[in-house]
């Protein structure tokens, strides 16, 4: 039995219709920019998922971006974040001219380890990243207590957590700001690039949106340095098709998941945790084995299709070799990097083909 690590054309088949009838609106009113489909797309989010406000944007980078200008970070500010990640939960930083400071993560949830981000800060430290990696909240309790002692800015990158919550509250507004993705292979994935920004406080909010469209509320008139980080019309009305199914869509992934981590039984798998604070909306499902390597050949041979997502650690990359950091400088980072492998768990998955991939691992 094949089983793709992910295949968006049976998502995408089944909504062909009203997406293009969504894309032709949009054409035929020349809404390209901006304009009433994202208007909606931001009030659809922003009730669907509990947000007071919502801005759409043209990546899941951009809001990033657009975050470390509003907290104001610049050359000789030290920016803490995790080194298991994708890499754009950096740029941000690079981008306003300050330096990433990583500290490592705990070897369960694969988030920020609190403990390891306190001591990482220093009297240079202005602010912390926190990425909620493969749809798991991180301990927010914990770290907002250590941002509220150092007096710190905390951006939530959530691209991988549509719909996640912490002790109930939506990911993104527990921190100061929260950022969202929607490149097409995400929960809510567009067809083709987008992201939002979303804040619990109304003054960054204003801020943003004017930061969003070259600094400007008014036409050519800018009172801030801003940038280009519109959505665009298409995006907005995909992305409108598409969120009504989300909450169906991150329950089928969460059934997937339990099957997953009741019936793989490996003695040498180790199965991502479930702390009982907030449960993952499992964009990914990550496990790890010593051997991984030979493990996904192994899958390979039964027609299983897995990944390896973040195979190297940002400290370790070369843009990032200026920072000083080694192998070893944080270990846990590092051995998830070389022991971890992605199963498929995408919601149009069948219930046989996730028994295939169970007995698959069991059998390794």
């Amino acid at each position: 039995m094949k089983v793709p690590f992910l295949d968006l054309s049976l998502q995408h088949k089944a909504l062909r219709e009203p997406a293009l009838a969504a894309l032709a609106a949009t054409y035929d009113a020349t809404r390209f920019c901006l304009g009433k489909d994202v208007e909606d797309f931001e009030k659809n989010f922003a009730v669907t998922l509990g947000y007071p406000h919502v801005l759409g944007m043209n990546s899941g980078t951009a809001p990033l971006h657009v975050a470390c200008m509003l907290a104001g970070f610049g050359p000789g500010d030290e920016i803490i974040t995790a080194p298991f990640t994708f890499i754009s939960s950096a740029w941000g930083i690079n981008y306003v001219g300050a330096t990433p400071v990583f500290a490592d993560i705990e070897a369960g949830t694969f988030n920020l380890d609190p403990a390891k981000l306190a001591a990482a800060i220093t009297p240079r430290t202005k602010g912390i990243i926190i990425v909620h990696l493969f749809g798991q909240p991180a301990r927010m309790e914990e770290i907002m207590a250590i941002a509220k002692r150092h007096n710190l800015f905390v951006i939530e990158d959530c691209a991988q957590a549509v719909g996640a919550k912490y002790e109930g509250i939506p990911v993104g507004v527990i921190g100061d700001v929260g950022t969202f993705s929607f490149y097409p292979t995400k929960n809510l994935g567009g067809c083709g690039e987008g992201g939002a920004f979303v804040s619990h406080r109304p003054e960054l909010h204003t801020r943003a949106r004017h930061i969003r469209v070259h600094g400007s509320d008014r036409r050519y008139y800018h009172d801030i340095i801003g940038g280009n980080f519109r959505m665009d019309g298409f995006q907005g009305a995909l992305l409108n098709v598409k969120l009504p199914h989300l909450a169906r869509w991150t329950e089928r992934r969460q059934a997937i998941a339990a099957k997953y981590l009741l019936g793989i039984k490996h003695a040498d798998v180790r199965l991502p945790e479930q702390p009982g604070y907030g449960r993952s909306v499992f964009h990914q499902f990550t496990i790890r084995h010593p051997r991984r390597d030979a493990l996904r050949e192994h899958l390979a041979q039964h027609e299983i299709g897995t990944d390896l997502i973040y195979p190297v650690p940002l400290h370790l990359q070369k843009c990032y070799a200026n920072l000083g950091y080694g192998p070893g400088s944080f270990p846990v980072a590092e051995l998830a990097a070389s022991t971890c492998v992605s199963l498929p768990i995408f919601p149009e998955l069948t219930d046989a083909q996730v028994d295939h991939v169970i007995a698959s691992v069991n059998s390794f």
